[in-house]
């Protein structure tokens, strides 16, 4: 029993000390965040390549003001308390210094603010979109539509944990994926039926609210094909942490042939899966209590 403790206890400090030297390499799964994780999901479109880059000097510049601060307040604790110092200063006004610790912060936030209004323009929408994907909010589970091809339509509603297969993650896997094509760019049109949610997936470095009433849009590229998961990052009520985002990236020519499998497979059932009328009476059930 307590060799079992003792290896369990060491394979956790042998994965924090991997995660932490090696950061986001640490990470086995694409575009789901592993045990003992640090740092993002290995980016998989170039706003998150971007935000990753910003994040990494932003720690760079707020680790050395800390230490630089930290510096300032320990020179103050042991050089100038009242036993080491017991004839303190009188000194009110040094022009320099207040002018340097004016200007400088003025300098850090203009160095900060360049990159990041450059990054905040190129996250926001592509004149260059190759097709677009709607996502619509539900209390609590997600609408899907193709506009530019024949308006397909579904709804994607999270796996109950009897529903799951092997390798599916808990909480995040859904009945239909988002199907994408990679090397494309893709507009993301957001809104909501009922309450604001956000449709986010962080390897895609996307973060959209879905506002009844209203459309948002912003867009993402994906580099490589793969199972990239999320989920909706707005309170939203009860079953706010049960409406996960399940996307599949596939080949260009994968995805012409999915959608036209997918235009038969919903045309039968609206888009909608059988399963979706259980899953909307225990949201209401669940309201009612």
């Amino acid at each position: 029993m307590t060799a079992t403790w003792k290896n369990k206890a060491l394979a956790g400090l042998t994965a924090f000390g991997a995660t932490a030297l090696g950061g986001g390499a640490a990470q086995a799964a694409e575009g789901l965040s592993t045990d003992w994780q640090l740092n993002y999901q290995k980016a998989a479109s170039p706003v998150m390549e971007d935000i990753i880059s910003l994040h990494d000097v932003l720690l760079v510049v707020i680790t050395l003001i800390t230490i630089f601060v930290l510096a300032l307040l320990l020179i103050c604790i042991f050089k100038f308390n009242e036993k080491a110092n017991p004839e303190p200063s009188r000194t009110t006004h040094n022009t320099v210094l207040e002018i340097a610790w004016t200007a400088i912060p003025v300098l850090i936030l203009v160095v900060i603010a360049v990159p990041s209004f450059k990054l905040l323009y190129f996250a926001d929408r592509t004149p260059n979109a190759e097709m677009t994907l709607k996502a619509i909010g539900n209390q609590w589970y997600w609408g899907y539509e193709y506009p530019d091809h024949d308006d397909l339509s579904f709804e994607a509603v999270m796996l109950e944990e009897d529903e799951l297969k092997e390798g599916q993650p808990r909480l995040l896997a859904t009945d239909n994926a988002i199907v994408l094509p990679v090397e494309t760019n893709i507009r993301l049109l957001t809104t909501a039926e009922d309450v604001i949610h956000a449709w986010a997936m962080p390897a895609f470095g996307v973060k959209l609210d879905a506002v009844p009433g209203r459309i948002n849009e912003t867009w993402f590229r994906i580099d490589r094909p793969g199972t990239y998961y999320g989920q909706c990052s707005e309170l939203c009520g009860i079953r706010h942490g049960f409406m996960p985002i399940m996307v599949k990236a596939v080949s260009k020519d994968e995805f012409k042939a999915w959608v036209e499998m997918a235009k038969k497979e919903f045309a039968a059932n609206d888009g909608a899966p059988m399963r979706l009328a259980a899953a909307r009476a225990t949201a209401t059930a669940d309201s009612a209590r």
